[in-house]
């Protein structure tokens, strides 16, 4: 190879060099397994990263809690239902991360489910570029029960609020709200809330959680000047998810949500 020719290639390796540099290593995106340590006890998880995902952006964050079904310690049922499905079908729809923890047991409870969830949120957090502002909590039938409940104990945290198919009061489990003397929980619920964005969704024929406990829930935040939304699905029985991430209009309108300051 002669001299000039030994140069060039030089500076072509050396100009791959650079450019490799710039661009970095590629992130990985999908569903990644994730853990977090509570007590010394490891809590498998999940994660999805948009395949766009770029570390000098900032994310909004969905918090899912999944339903009694999919309760375990694989880490991976969760994703199995409810966003994770509209996540694999409309991409498209949630340019967001989206964190989806396990609770162990369909009776663990809804403080078991807190601990472990916000945990994986702050962890999630920490790990990825995100906004802070936009950070969205929904869950649906337990989960959605244990969304009341977070949203209840930390309404600052979140953007906005979409429970699906979930109860306030006490159903074979924890109440969602914590009551005074003579208070009822829907109306519990609502003072906490104040002017979190809700936007509920139940099917009218629900025979696994009475349709009532959102018809109360949503009546209850209208009545004290909540900002509030309530889809019900004529005839639909337990399954309201899937119209509620599905379709076009939730994701939508999340997005739009960004943090207020205290009133």
């Amino acid at each position: 190879m002669t001299p000039s020719r030994a140069l060039l290639v030089a500076l072509l390796l050396a100009m791959q060099g650079i450019a490799g540099c710039a661009i970095g290593p590629a992130r990985e995106t999908g569903f990644l397994d994730r853990s977090v340590s509570i007590d010394g006890s490891a809590h498998r998880y999940q994660v999805y990263v948009p395949a766009a995902y770029r570390a000098d952006v900032a994310w909004p964050v969905i918090l899912f809690l999944h339903g009694s079904g999919e309760s375990g310690t694989d880490g991976l049922l969760p994703t199995e239902i409810g966003i994770a499905t509209a996540l694999r079908r409309h991409p498209e729809r949630y340019p967001a991360i989206v964190v989806f923890p396990q609770t162990p047991s369909s009776t663990s409870g809804n403080a078991v489910t807190a601990r472990i969830a916000l945990a994986a949120l702050d962890k999630t957090l920490g790990e990825f570029n995100t906004d802070a502002k936009r950070v969205y909590l929904t869950g649906l039938s337990m989960g959605g029960s244990g969304a009341w409940y977070i949203a209840y104990r930390h309404p600052e945290r979140f953007a906005a609020l979409a429970p699906v198919c979930g109860w306030v009061a006490k159903i074979d489990g924890e109440s969602a709200s914590i009551v005074a003397p003579g208070e009822s929980p829907y109306e519990a619920l609502a003072r906490r809330l104040g002017r979190l964005p809700v936007w509920i969704y139940h099917g009218g024929s629900d025979t696994v959680v009475p349709v009532d406990e959102s018809r109360k829930a949503f009546a209850a935040l209208k009545a004290a000047g909540g900002d509030a939304r309530y889809t019900e699905i004529a005839g639909g029985n337990h399954n309201a998810w899937d119209a509620a991430y599905q379709g076009e209009d939730l994701p939508a309108w999340l997005f739009k949500q960004s943090l207020r300051k205290p009133e």
